[in-house]
């Protein structure tokens, strides 16, 4: 019986030799197809692509570059979440359900308390000489950094914010907390606080220091929450009126930042300074 014979070791040390390649059997590391001389992996992968980053074109036809990355995950679950609940409220606010009634209890108790002076100066937040002078501001910032379609995108979301609150306002015919006029629900000073603040949040991040790009999203809730506080603690606005105002803004807001960030992945912006 012959034996395999062992691979003979150097005159000069102990190590053995390396072992030869037999033919037939696939390298590990091989000349591309293109001759060169770029190694492969025996699937046709280069070493330094990790399993699962490649990825395929229309009909899974391999090869194509990576995709622009989409929108977030979270984004579907938000909007679904605040359409359904402004859904909820406009029912029980039209069918005087048992939730209005609870907040015209709490609005009641609510509407007068405190230093009005401040509840009036806090609902003044939400008065267009006061917040839409602000979204002027950013959305001339933004057209000279050059991005030109998120300002349009911006200014066609606050042109939104009457044609769709105004509507809303004739339909439920609901009464405020201190008056017999009707035309209350949603609130005009939150949807215009909210878009005009919350736009201007989305053109001025882009050009925020990553560690301080909360800023802008957290001042602009900021100054909206507290025009809702002093429209309800004024009495110019029940709880619901402003809540809802917040879940259809939300969703204008959202697919404003939807549309820059694509806007924003196809237009290069202007750059100031060194980069």
């Amino acid at each position: 019986m012959r034996e395999t014979p062992r691979p003979q070791e150097t005159a000069g040390g102990s190590r053995a030799a390396h072992p030869q390649p037999r033919s037939g059997r696939a390298l590990a590391h091989t000349t591309g197809a293109s001759g060169s001389g770029t190694p492969h992996r025996s699937d046709g992968r280069p070493p330094h692509t990790p399993r699962g980053a490649r990825h395929t074109g229309q009909g899974g036809r391999p090869g194509t570059s990576p995709p622009v990355p989409g929108r977030p995950a979270f984004l579907f679950p938000a909007f679904a979440a605040l359409a359904a609940l402004f859904s909820l409220l406009t029912w029980q606010v039209v069918a005087d359900g048992p939730l209005r009634r609870l907040d015209e209890r709490v609005g009641g108790h609510l509407a007068g308390r405190g230093p009005q002076d401040v509840a009036q100066a806090l609902a003044d937040l939400g008065s267009m000489p006061v917040a839409l002078p602000v979204l002027a501001l950013a959305l001339g910032y933004a057209v000279w950094r050059g991005a030109r379609l998120d300002a349009l995108i911006a200014a066609v979301t606050m042109a939104l914010v009457p044609a769709l609150v105004v509507p809303l306002k004739i339909w439920t015919d609901r009464a405020g907390p201190l008056t017999s006029d009707t035309g209350y629900y949603p609130s005009g000073h939150t949807a215009t606080a909210m878009v005009a603040y919350g736009g201007a949040a989305l053109l001025l991040a882009p050009y925020t220091a990553p560690r301080r790009a909360w800023v802008m999203p957290a001042a602009a809730g900021v100054l909206t929450a507290a025009t809702g506080i002093g429209l309800v603690l004024h009495g110019y606005h029940w709880p619901l009126d402003v809540l809802a105002s917040g879940c259809l803004c939300g969703l204008l807001l959202l697919l404003s930042s939807t549309g820059m960030r694509r806007s924003s992945s196809r237009t290069p912006r202007r750059r100031t300074g060194p980069s």
